[in-house]
């Protein structure tokens, strides 16, 4: 499908029915012939068509960890590492080995020759180089932000065509395993020399992935041509050169029930986003669902000490005992959602069982609330100096079922005197309140990652700062963590800091968040990273009926 035929991608309120005819133009039988396997290995051809809940936003590899931005990066992107999701080893890749100083402040990676990006420049230690001393410096002129797993950075050196060095002013022990994640995909020279807004631009990026760029309709569709020289894939993987499939076509589905009835009328062969409500459907019809591991820190609500109310100890700690995130997930979810026990998913290194000291308790939340001096009124809805107990909160559109739960929390809430003012995500006014702890008191959210810098990531002022803090100590804490070489010391650093998380009243964990997928039965090899974003290159689809 060129960008001059009508769209498969289905506008808000079409019908169902239309929609399937749409896709059918070029769904799940789509593109080239292929191969029928008889016998269960992998065959080359065909199209897979999978479907996306939203488009993608800025590609600018530090900032594009958002979960549509990986279902493209992933494909058309290397890294120098491969982190096994099995095991969290950190593997070879375009790096065939590296050394890492003793106190963690040098790394000298090795490199793959004859490895090229898309546009045909070398994947050389000059651009290795250039990637990374964008990634931990930043660059002001271009307005390209500093990437969040990167610490410490200093500087690299060229040591030859092939062997690239780093250089840290604090130990950075978690350098290793960032080398490995969605936001050090490796670009050309010539993307990562462009301005903020034009990396942002998918046309502008040349990666060395199996994948490359055929076609995009903006915010609709993007059409993914198999790289034919493609031949350097991690040296775990089972499967080397080109890639099995010849396309894959993303297309923005944003309903449920689209998604959903595509994937089992056979229109589409992998969809992303299934609602816990819609996962027996996928597998009632014979497909099967995916339920990825995010490995980091918890889905939960972050509550903000900026906010006046929310300044009160007693107040966060009050919310924190009054919400039954235990109701939340029997509630609303499956068994693919489990309860969070902490601040970290417990597949997350340095979790620590914090269960106790989050059990629902509304008589000590109503006790807090009393001593912290507010009143009920006439309305149920407590107030102190003639200011009303109400908290705002955005719907956060990327996390699963987010109204609804917030919704449930609300009605908890309510039952405390609490009133929780819900927005939707698309307010106008959402791009600046959410940065104001007075308009917008909490945050409904996630970040997954599997090293212990996840936290950091979360929580640290200098990153994305979820909390809007201003505690001095968290930071401190934070980096004392970044910095640890000492694994078994990172992992204690990293179990202290969710006590103080908790202790502050600082987040409500609700459940560790899963990435869930459905696939349709024809369609093998589809493998994750250790956060659970999916990579196609081992993708083949067998004979359909």
């Amino acid at each position: 499908m060129s960008s001059s035929t009508p769209r498969s991608t289905i506008a808000a309120g079409v019908a169902m029915l239309t929609v399937v005819g749409l896709l059918g133009a070029c769904g799940g039988g789509g593109g080239p012939v292929q191969q029928a396997s008889t016998d269960g290995k992998p065959v080359y051809g065909g199209t897979l068509t999978y479907l996306e809940h939203q488009p993608p936003t800025c590609l600018y590899l530090p900032a594009a960890g958002f979960y549509p931005n990986g279902g493209i990066l992933n494909q058309i992107t290397d890294k120098l590492t491969w982190q096994n999701p099995k095991t969290l080893e950190i593997e070879p890749w375009i790096a065939t080995k590296w050394e890492v100083g003793k106190d963690a402040t040098e790394y000298t990676f090795h490199l793959r020759d004859g490895v090229t990006f898309s546009d045909g420049t070398p994947l050389d230690a000059e651009a290795v180089a250039a990637n990374f001393d964008v990634y931990g410096l930043g660059d002001d002129k271009l307005k390209l932000p500093v990437a969040e797993f990167v610490n410490n950075y200093k500087r690299s050196e060229v040591v030859d065509r092939l062997t690239v060095k780093f250089f840290f002013d604090k130990p950075s022990p978690g350098f290793l395993q960032g080398t490995s994640v969605i936001g050090a995909g490796l670009v050309s020279k010539k993307t990562i020399s462009l301005p903020y807004e034009e990396q942002c631009q998918l046309k502008n990026i040349a990666g060395s992935g199996p994948f490359t760029v055929k076609n995009q309709v903006i915010d609709k569709q993007i059409d993914l041509a198999a790289r034919k020289d493609y031949n350097w894939a991690p040296k775990s993987s089972q499967h080397q050169g080109r890639a099995y499939l010849d396309e894959i076509k993303v297309i923005v589905t944003p309903e449920d029930n689209v998604r959903v009835g595509a994937l089992t009328s056979g229109q589409a062969d992998f969809v992303r986003y299934v609602q816990a409500y819609d996962e027996e459907t996928v597998k009632s019809a014979g497909h099967t669902i995916y339920a990825e591991p995010t490995r980091g820190v918890n889905n939960g609500l972050y509550l903000r000490p900026g906010n006046s109310i929310l300044k009160d100890l007693d107040v966060r700690k009050a919310l924190q005992a009054g919400t039954d995130a235990k109701e939340v997930v029997d509630t609303l979810f499956t068994p693919s959602y489990p309860l969070a026990t902490s601040v970290l998913s417990h597949l997350a290194q340095g979790y620590v069982d914090l269960s106790k000291e989050l059990a629902y308790d509304p008589a000590k939340a109503n006790a807090l609330l009393d001593k912290a001096g507010w009143v009920r009124g006439a309305d149920g809805i407590r107030a102190k100096d003639s200011v009303k107990l109400q908290l705002g909160v955005f719907i956060a559109g990327p996390q699963p079922l987010s109204k609804q739960t917030l919704e449930l929390i609300g009605q908890q809430w309510a039952k405390l005197g609490v009133k929780l003012e819900i927005r939707p995500a698309d307010a106008g006014t959402q791009a600046v309140d959410i940065k104001n702890a007075e308009k917008t008191a909490l945050a409904h959210t996630m970040v997954g990652r599997a090293d212990q810098d996840v936290i950091k990531s979360q929580f640290h002022s200098e990153n994305r700062d979820v909390i809007l803090s201003q505690d001095e100590k968290l930071d401190r804490l934070l980096e004392q963590e970044s910095a640890e070489p000492d694994t078994a010391a990172r992992n204690a650093k990293v179990a202290e800091i969710q006590r103080y998380v908790i202790e502050q009243g600082y987040t409500i964990p609700l459940f560790e968040e899963p990435q869930v997928y459905g696939g349709a039965p024809h369609v093998h090899g589809v493998a994750f990273e250790a956060v659970a974003r999916p990579a196609f290159y081992s993708a083949w689809k067998s004979n359909q009926d």
